[in-house]
């Protein structure tokens, strides 16, 4: 574990689709995580969508990495798992949504071949209930698991030696991880 949260590097990274869905989920919740908690300079925190190897530069930079996404763990749906360290490249994503969409493992995997895979790993899964719904929103279970899935990467984060500051003033627009009327609250209340 890092010795002091000055000395590493950590990315706390949200993935999957918003438009399926419960695959929402990991974007969803580092979307919230940013609307609730200011960081210090040594924390990236990152809506990695479904960028695939486009986000190997990000890990390839980062000592530590928390990872929120939606996971078929085969568990009941809305439930949470944490997995650490080397078991975090055995499960992927819930779906992918394409062929040529690449799944977190293989990024996993191309920043470890590179030898700058991150030290300490942290994947915060949810299990998804529908992953089916083109353009729907999280469903319950999963979207009540926003705020404990939070909870548990401050967990983390402090364990690593770094402290999270809840917000004082709201989050301007202007300083959201989505924009566009994607973010969540936008995109979940538009006119149907």
């Amino acid at each position: 574990m890092p010795t002091s949260s000055q000395e590493s590097r950590v990315l706390v990274l949200g993935i999957g689709n918003i438009l399926w869905a419960d695959e929402g989920f990991g974007v969803r919740a580092v979307e919230e995580f940013h609307r609730r908690y200011a960081v210090p300079d040594n924390v990236t925190i990152l809506d990695g969508g479904t960028q695939g190897l486009y986000l190997v530069n990000y890990l390839e930079e980062a000592d530590c990495l928390i990872v929120f996404d939606a996971i078929d763990y085969g568990l009941e749906p809305g439930r949470l798992k944490l997995v650490r360290d080397d078991e975090v490249p055995r499960f992927t994503g819930a779906k992918k949504m394409s062929l040529h969409q690449t799944g977190f493992q293989e990024v996993i995997s191309a920043a470890d071949l590179l030898g700058r895979c991150p030290r300490h790993l942290a994947l915060i899964g949810c299990q998804p209930l529908d992953l089916e719904d083109w353009g729907g929103p999280l469903t319950q279970p999963v979207r009540d698991q926003i705020a404990p899935a939070i909870a548990l990467a401050c967990e983390v984060l402090a364990g690593w030696g770094v402290a999270v500051t809840p917000r004082s003033e709201p989050l301007p627009a202007s300083e959201r991880l989505l924009a566009n009327d994607i973010d969540h609250l936008s995109y979940e209340m538009r006119p149907a």
